[in-house]
């Protein structure tokens, strides 16, 4: 009997959030673990149907990284990586974009759909609402600049087909690849496509999943809550540091244009996106303007 009353103590600790983002778009980068295990899977994709359901807008995007290391692997392609972001020659956006466009995109729709959703797959190709220019160089740890292919940076995101579906009342699930002006494909970091689709559509929060707990302090212990200026200080002490800083950088890019919170939290954890919306205390760390 005691699980029982439990479980209608949460859902009342659950209301005043429902009531509070009832109608509020909220953008999920979906990746990590999260992805690969079959059950968390299809936990998230209940989750999302369930955020849906109870009045709120999910949008998700995904990554697929270990996907696509599989995919060419098998096809005998060695794959570099600098400053996390892939080295995309012609060959492996042919690949990346099969992947994370088709394979990886349609196995989320499908399990939303599964679980009672509406889902619909897309990337920036789609009307074009998401465009980017190429890097030309990056540098490597030894300082050496290199040309890393196809790979992108947003410059504009034009959100009304993204809209469109929300209001029919899908959800969007978008894979992280964007055009140019020529209408060519460039592979683009999933977390910063997040971050400025989030940014396009106002959206109330910013959740990025990742196989961590979220941001440690000086002692070592979890941070549930920090402000812009108290992260940016982190980061120049070196308590942020390896490849926390580029989510971090791009929960403050996003709060600079315009979203309201930004969360990260370990998608190893079952119902961690409910956990930390609907939920008092939450379980990763909230950045706040």
């Amino acid at each position: 009997m005691q699980e029982i009353i439990q479980k209608a103590e949460t859902l009342h600790e659950a209301l005043p959030y429902i009531k509070r983002f009832h109608g509020r778009t909220f953008v999920i980068k979906y990746g990590g673990h999260a992805m690969i295990d079959a059950e968390l899977r299809s936990s998230f994709a209940r989750d999302v149907v369930l955020m849906k359901y109870v009045g709120l807008n999910p949008v998700v995007v995904h990554g697929g990284g270990p996907q696509i290391d599989e995919m060419l692997a098998a096809m005998g392609v060695v794959s570099e990586r600098i400053q996390g972001l892939r080295v995309t020659d012609e060959r492996t956006m042919d690949v990346v974009e099969m992947v994370l466009g088709g394979k990886v995109n349609q196995e989320i729709v499908s399990l939303v759909c599964n679980h009672g959703g509406r889902a619909v797959g897309l990337s920036g190709k789609d009307d074009a609402f998401m465009r980017a220019v190429r890097v030309t160089e990056m540098r490597t740890k030894s300082g050496a600049l290199v040309d890393p292919g196809r790979v992108g940076a947003i410059t504009q995101v034009n959100p009304e087909i993204v809209n469109q579906l929300i209001a029919g009342g899908f959800i969007p699930v978008i894979a992280p690849v964007a055009v140019d002006h020529e209408g060519a494909s460039l592979n683009v970091n999933a977390d910063t496509v997040a971050g400025k689709i989030a940014e396009a559509l106002g959206a109330e929060k910013l959740v990025l999943m990742t196989d961590i707990a979220g941001v440690k302090g000086r002692e070592g212990a979890l941070l549930s809550s920090l402000s812009v200026d108290e992260a940016r200080a982190l980061v120049a002490e070196g308590v942020i540091d390896g490849g926390m800083i580029p989510k971090v950088e791009c929960a403050l890019e996003a709060l600079a244009g315009g979203v309201k919170k930004v969360h990260i939290i370990d998608g190893r954890v079952k119902h961690a996106m409910l956990l930390e919306i609907f939920t008092d205390r939450g379980l990763g760390t909230e950045f706040t303007r």
